[in-house]
């Protein structure tokens, strides 16, 4: 049987370590030496995750890190121990049942059938970590509506159905993540951009990692967004650019955001656009949000 394993910010969830701590435990004291996907991600094992809780637990008792280190050998015994008792709880479904999420999801919006959509949202949310629930269930199958929708296969009507209770759901999980501030982002669109749930995925993202989050939304005016910042001075500017204008006008927007903002504001830029243009990124001196190796920077 193959072994169940995790990306990074799944195990980060499930074991309440911040991806940060994860890393910084496993480059500075040997913690976990997880293993690598094909392209290059971290994976994580159940055991994994059941030594991280431990070390957390350990740790928010007051033992330094070091000394809980030192308790790893003993630490590793149990865990092992313990899965040879039987399988550590699994929090996060299976493939295919996440399969199962997205094209029923699919099927209800075909069917215009609102009540159908948001109970199997909620079903999937109940059942997942939050930034979980947004990777493997929301973007999955906004993609789908965005493909069916330019196929002429979807109308208007359920690319709204979808798209509105997803948002509500993710504004919901916003608002109860954990609320610790050590550092701070505002979170905006471009403002000619309507899509705003890839930027809730973000601030979601990071109100889990420990971020404080403004969120500015849809269409916000470089002016507007610029007076937040002067007057809130945050860490980072998350922007998101969704719809693809061409690199020649997203460089203009994006020196336009740029200009508006104090000298020396990190901009970080995630969305369709900036996937298409990475070269307009590097041109004006503007992180990108896409791959987990960028994530990892951005959330220090």
């Amino acid at each position: 049987m193959v072994e169940r394993t995790y990306r990074i910010h799944i195990a980060s969830e499930m074991s309440g370590v911040s991806e940060g701590l994860i890393r910084a435990w496993e480059r500075r004291h040997g913690v976990l030496k997880p293993r690598r996907t094909p392209s290059g991600y971290r994976s994580y094992t159940e055991a994994d995750i059941e030594v991280l809780k431990r070390l957390k637990k350990l740790t928010a008792e007051g033992v330094a890190i070091a000394e809980a280190v030192a308790l790893l050998p003993q630490i590793r015994r149990e865990v092992k121990a313990q899965t040879a008792d039987g399988p550590l709880v699994r929090k996060v479904p299976q493939a295919e049942q996440l399969q199962a999420w997205r094209a029923a999801v699919m099927a209800a919006a075909e069917r215009l059938d609102q009540l159908a959509v948001e109970q199997i949202l909620d079903e999937a949310s109940a059942s997942l970590p939050p930034v979980a629930f947004f990777d493997e269930v929301v973007a999955p199958v906004q993609r789908m509506v965005g493909e069916r929708w330019h196929a002429g296969t979807l109308s208007i009507a359920e690319e709204h159905l979808v798209t509105q209770a997803s948002r509500q759901r993710l504004v919901a999980l916003l608002h109860g993540a954990p609320r610790r501030a050590r550092f701070h982002v505002v979170c905006a669109c471009l403002p000619d951009e309507d899509h705003e749930l890839g930027l809730l995925g973000a601030a979601l993202r990071f109100r889990h990692a420990g971020w404080r989050v403004t969120f500015l939304g849809a269409r916000t005016p470089a002016e507007h967004l610029g007076r937040v910042v002067r007057s809130t001075r945050p860490d980072l500017v998350a922007v998101s650019a969704v719809s693809d204008p061409g690199a020649k006008e997203l460089r203009a927007l994006m020196a336009r955001q740029r200009a508006a903002l104090p000298t020396g504001t990190p901009i970080a830029v995630g969305g369709s656009a900036a996937d298409a243009h990475p070269e307009v990124l590097s041109e004006l001196g503007l992180l990108g949000a896409r791959s987990p190796e960028e994530w990892s920077r951005l959330l220090g």
